[in-house]
């Protein structure tokens, strides 16, 4: 079984930045070789992408692109999400999620319980 933590979530002003961890354990888990991802939800939406790595690749929503960064720390199996120049629409819960590449697409299935981002205008 593979448990997810975030971490790191709170109010801040717009401009102003935030950085979430995501600490993973599982007897056999690895953040170095899963797919690791970031998503968000606000009330009445979908939950929608932020970012993901996988292999020595990240990828972003463009929402966030050249804002948000996605990282590794391998030797704590923890992944981060340092979130720069937040808006308020950026505001919401936002959940780690782990995953693998299954044919031509990613398949999430652990997920943390979530963190609160709310950004104040």
């Amino acid at each position: 079984q593979v448990q997810l933590v975030e971490s790191g979530g709170g109010l801040v002003q717009a401009g102003g930045s935030l950085r979430l961890s995501c600490a993973a354990s599982g007897r056999t888990f690895s953040t170095s070789t899963s797919t690791m991802g970031w998503f968000r939800q606000v009330p009445g939406k979908e939950r929608e992408f932020v970012a993901r790595v996988s292999g020595g690749n990240t990828w972003y929503a463009d929402s966030v692109k050249g804002r948000f960064t996605m990282s590794r720390d391998l030797t704590a199996n923890t992944v981060y999400l340092q979130m720069n120049s937040l808006k308020p629409e950026d505001t919401g819960v936002y959940y780690c999620a782990a995953g693998k590449v299954v044919g031509t697409a990613y398949r999430f299935d652990y997920w943390g319980q979530g963190t609160q981002v709310t950004v104040s205008s």
